[in-house]
């Protein structure tokens, strides 16, 4: 059986992608911030079914946390075949919002910890593996109320082109899906249940909705799948068509 590991699994995008690839018949390791309730929660919900999966928790702004994660990961499996960066965390606002202790904060965790995790579980990700970044629909999308945040993925596709490129001649793709606004918790204290709100996020994607999270985890799995085995240095733009 095959492992992926999904960071920031326990809930939305990443809960969603962790257990689609769990119906794909991977085993998933379920990355986790804080809640670890809801991490088992989707532990529990990938075992009922069938499938195989572990919990394990770090804070990927904590550099020894992002070292625990990887040994975690190591003595679980030897061979780590998936590697999905989804965990990520917003930023405090516009430029003239922004502190040095946010700014700080986002790129460790967006960015500095992503980073870090990807080296140290290259060594277990074999030839003809995958590595898929969560991106977002911000790097193409002037988002002026979230800056620090597009600035780090924006970091993030640079980093994958980057190591595409790299890691090409051992058949291992890197690519991007860059989501736009999904239904998920992180947006619900805005966009549920607020008529204009949700009528707003609606008009930014050519398809006049909000994406769901299953959309993006199915981007996800035909990236991390035999079907995109050409495809890499490449972003799934998954925003609906915004601002299109």
């Amino acid at each position: 059986m095959k492992t992926a590991l999904v960071t920031g699994a326990s809930r939305g995008i990443g809960r969603a992608i962790a257990l689609r690839l769990a119906r794909d018949g991977f085993r998933v390791a379920v990355h986790y911030a804080a809640d670890e309730t809801a991490a088992k929660q989707v532990v529990g919900l990938i075992e009922g079914a069938g499938g195989a999966a572990f919990a394990v928790q770090a804070d990927l702004g904590v550099q020894e946390d992002v070292h625990r994660l990887a040994e975690h990961v190591g003595r679980e499996t030897p061979v780590l075949d998936v590697l999905v960066n989804n965990a990520g965390i917003g930023s405090s606002g516009p430029l003239g919002e922004e502190t040095p202790e946010g700014f700080d904060r986002v790129f460790g965790v967006n960015v500095k910890g992503l980073f870090f995790l990807t080296q140290l579980l290259l060594p277990r990700i074999p030839d003809g593996g995958r590595i898929v970044n969560i991106t977002s629909g911000a790097t193409r999308i002037a988002f002026p109320e979230g800056i620090a945040y597009a600035m780090t993925k924006g970091a993030v596709q640079t980093f994958t082109l980057a190591l595409a490129k790299e890691l090409g001649p051992r058949g291992i793709t890197v690519n991007n899906v860059a989501p736009g606004i999904i239904d998920t918790d992180a947006n619900a204290g805005w966009l549920r249940g607020d008529p204009d709100a949700e009528a707003y996020a609606a008009s930014r994607h050519a398809l006049n909705r909000v994406g769901q999270v299953d959309e993006i985890a199915n981007a996800v799995a035909f990236l991390a799948s035999d079907q995109a085995s050409f495809i890499t240095g490449s972003t799934i733009d998954a925003t609906g068509g915004g601002n299109l």
